[in-house]
């Protein structure tokens, strides 16, 4: 590429005691860029950045920046050379304004003492209209969407001068028609020359908006080139070092008996008149775009939201649950999509986690029985190849993909008949996806019958016998594996009325 170089990279090494956690990588990061970085969790992607943007001050290699080596002792001094950093967890005040949060430890003077208000507020109006957002400086940033939030974190970027941002996992939180609006952005700000660094588990976004790429593995590096001669099979390939022909498991065949019934079912101005059944050791996926009632159905089988007409059967018997927990009493399970808020307790260990959800399980007359929830949870742990010292590590500190093994870990200890995966490997990197793909098939042979739910179209192809295409709050279609394709999927969703 032609572009301008920024930045380069050259044989950084960085230790942790008794590891190496980057070993002789190397990076180019060039103006009016947007650079994937990609590689598993612990490939080495975020020690690489920290070092970058100034976090991590002890390493060995170079950094050159404008071809001169530098040294970045603090992450103000990487704010000097234009480096700046937008975190997968935004960094923000809720109860400050926008104009605020902006400007916050660089306040502009009026003398020596006060905060000149009103510059900060005319300043933080210029970058807004620069960028083209149309957002009041005096609005709460706790009142912005995340997609908002998002944008203002690149504003500040921006504010000081950013010549490179580094963004981690952006798009994680946001629906398909925010991550469009940011993508449309990033794109008119490249445009201008700044340079982006993109870290994302979604392979099929970086090949939207990304022009380079650099592989790390184990640390390592692997490879850099440009993104227009790579497919995403190669990527995976270069990113778990093996070839990946398909790294979808075969489906197992079901059984006849139906599991799972669902009849008319309606909320009104969410879903209606959804019906569909589910067998067996079937993987029944549900396709279809953000917003189109997918999640808002289980949500009410499993007990969570309630509903207004229709009827659930499980087992021929029919049920309608309440509460949650009268759903796991009644054989249902339920990993939702947003793991952190509702799928573990991060400060509490994996058998804490597997034991709390399953306390009626696992106690006789009031008591406890502590001998059986630790063999049950070291069984569980080492079935699931949970990577962890032990079942006493707390679940905040593992990797994405192991804490979804542990979300799914205690549901294995009941009897359980349907289990509903809502977003099962979003935000895990590739190698722990085919850990969760494995797992899956592993239940459904095991005769529990799952309901998945997924915005990754191959994922949710791929991984289901059968397919209801759902489209405002409507099941529209059912599809068989075989009928399944993205271009069908997706042709039904365009013409639904």
């Amino acid at each position: 590429m032609e572009e301008k170089l920024i930045v380069e990279l050259k044989e950084i090494r960085k230790e942790f005691p008794g590891v190496v956690a980057l070993d002789h990588v190397n990076m180019k990061i060039r103006a009016g860029s947007v650079h994937a970085l990609v590689g598993e969790n612990g490939a080495g992607k975020s020690t690489l950045m920290k070092i970058l943007s100034g976090t991590y001050t002890s390493y060995g290699g170079e950094v050159i920046i404008d071809g001169a080596a530098v040294h970045m002792k603090s992450e103000k001094e990487a704010f000097a050379h234009g480096i700046s950093i937008v975190a997968q967890e935004l960094n923000y005040v809720p109860e400050l304004t926008i104009a605020e949060n902006l400007y916050i430890g660089r306040e502009p003077k009026k003398g020596r003492w006060f905060v000149d208000a009103k510059k900060r507020l005319q300043d933080c109006r210029e970058l807004l209209d620069m960028m083209g957002l149309d957002y009041d400086p005096n609005a709460k940033m706790g009142a912005l969407s995340v997609a908002q939030r998002q944008m203002i974190e690149i504003v500040k970027s921006l504010s000081r001068n950013a010549r490179v941002i580094i963004m981690d996992e952006p798009t994680s939180s946001l629906t398909s028609k925010e991550a469009e609006i940011l993508f449309k952005k990033i794109a008119e700000l490249k445009e201008k020359g700044i340079a982006f660094v993109f870290i994302s588990h979604r392979l099929n976004e970086l090949f939207e908006i990304c022009d380079e790429y650099t592989v790390l593995r184990d640390g390592r590096w692997i490879a850099s080139g440009l993104l227009k001669d790579v497919n995403q099979d190669q990527l995976i390939s270069m990113m778990v070092g093996r070839n990946i022909e398909d790294i979808y498991p075969p489906l197992p065949k079901h059984t006849d008996p139906v599991v799972l019934s669902v009849k008319d079912l309606t909320s009104e101005g969410v879903f209606r008149n959804v019906s569909f059944d589910i067998h067996a050791g079937e993987i029944f996926g549900f396709a279809g775009m953000m917003g189109a009632g997918r999640s808002e159905i289980a949500r009410s089988i499993f007990g969570m939201d309630p509903y207004d007409s229709g009827s659930i059967f499980i087992d021929g018997k029919e049920r309608k649950f309440h509460s949650i927990n009268e759903a796991i009493r009644g054989g249902v399970a339920m990993v939702t999509e947003d793991r952190g808020s509702y799928g573990f307790v991060g400060v509490r260990s994996i058998e804490d986690n597997i034991t709390l959800p399953n306390l009626d399980f696992f106690a006789k007359k009031g008591w406890l029985k502590h001998k059986e929830i630790r063999e049950r949870s070291q069984d569980i742990f080492e079935k699931l190849s949970i990577k962890a010292p032990g079942i006493q590590t707390n679940v905040g500190t593992l990797s994405g993909g192991n804490q979804q093994k542990v979300v799914l870990a205690k549901w294995l200890v009941r009897n359980v008949r349907f289990l509903i995966l809502d977003e099962p490997t979003r935000g895990i990197d590739v190698g722990a996806k085919q850990e969760i793909y494995n797992l899956i098939t592993e239940l459904s042979r095991q005769g529990i019958a799952i309901l998945l739910i997924s915005s990754d179209m191959p994922e949710v192809l791929s991984m289901s016998h059968r397919v209801g295409v759902v489209a405002k709050g409507e099941i529209i279609g059912i599809l068989s594996h075989e009928e399944a394709t993205q271009d069908k999927v997706m042709k039904m969703i365009v013409e639904a009325k």
